[in-house]
């Protein structure tokens, strides 16, 4: 069997030890290559690339964004999971949300232990994906606050910063603070066969579950979502509401938002868009994609197998 190793040697827990164990790891069972990713998007050229090859695997080191990437780019080719490589998922970056979620270890070393021994036994699982426009992802997307978290957390990279959980903590509260004095509701979620919810706040679409890790504490928006699913969508009618710092409170014990005055859940949505009165910040799987003011969203089932 062949396989692709796309390494991301930016991330955040990538070291050229860990990638030196994975390398030896996966020669042992595979014909081997490996890739280096030289800047953003660079992840979805190889798997695309890869595809075209007749590659059996195409395996990651790195964080969500370069998942994501190499989803994108594995989606590319064929008609149905079968016709595409199999992904399999080395954490490698800060939070690890696809893998963690997928029950693998959080550790690069022990995750690759897991990869390995699942392939061994040829154990794997077809899931769902999220199409944002043109655009998929594995676990989340959001419309509004926590992509303008997300596009502060990258700039404070660029500065110098290390992705910590105590840095996405600390630029969730200050972004909160600018957001709930000076932001207004304005966005609408569209779904075909229902009435539109408009003068939202904040969305937060899921995948599956959780929404993200705070260290080893889930954060959990929609715990029901899941990648044998549609998609489910968190909304914020108010960022000034005492309800929306109860919804916050609720998402870290695990059991998530109650819908009611304050909160829109949808749950196991096949197709449905959100728009807004002005540009919103927006990101998919924790990658930052500038600002939108529409976006439509679809489930496509039983898209890609992973290793896990």
């Amino acid at each position: 069997m062949r396989a692709l190793l796309v390494v991301n040697p930016k991330a955040t827990t990538t070291t050229e030890r860990t990638r030196d164990v994975l390398v030896r790891a996966l020669r042992s069972q595979f014909e081997l290559e490996i890739s280096l990713t030289r800047r953003r998007g660079h992840a979805t050229e190889l798997a695309a690339g890869s595809a075209a090859d007749g590659v059996d695997v195409v395996v990651t080191l790195g964080g969500d964004g370069t998942v994501n990437e190499v989803v994108n780019g594995l989606m590319a080719s064929g008609t149905g999971a079968a016709s595409r490589p199999a992904l399999a998922v080395v954490p490698g970056g800060s939070t690890n949300v696809f893998a963690r979620a997928l029950g693998l270890p959080r550790d690069a070393t022990e995750g690759t232990g897991a990869i390995l021994e699942a392939m061994r036994a040829d154990r794997s699982r077809v899931i769902g994906l999220g199409m944002a426009d043109d655009r998929y992802f594995t676990f989340c997307a959001g419309f509004g606050l926590d992509a303008a978290v997300i596009r502060r957390v990258e700039r404070a990279r660029l500065r110098g910063r290390v992705s910590t959980p105590a840095l996405y903590l600390r630029e969730a509260v200050r972004q909160y603070v600018v957001a709930s004095t000076r932001h207004e509701p304005s966005l609408t979620l569209e779904a075909p066969g229902e009435e539109p919810e408009p003068e939202l706040a904040t969305a937060i679409i899921q995948n599956g579950a959780p929404w993200t890790f705070l260290g080893e504490r889930r954060v959990e928006s929609s715990p029901d979502a899941s990648f044998d699913k549609g998609l489910d969508v968190l909304a914020l009618r108010s960022l000034r509401a005492p309800g929306a710092a109860w919804a916050g409170l609720r998402m870290l014990s695990r059991r998530g938002p109650r819908p009611g005055q304050h909160v829109v859940r949808r749950h196991d949505l096949s197709e449905f868009s959100l728009s807004a009165v002005q540009p919103e910040p927006f990101h998919v799987d924790g990658d930052y994609l500038g600002e939108r003011q529409k976006v439509r969203f679809l489930s496509v089932p039983e898209s890609l197998r992973v290793i896990c």
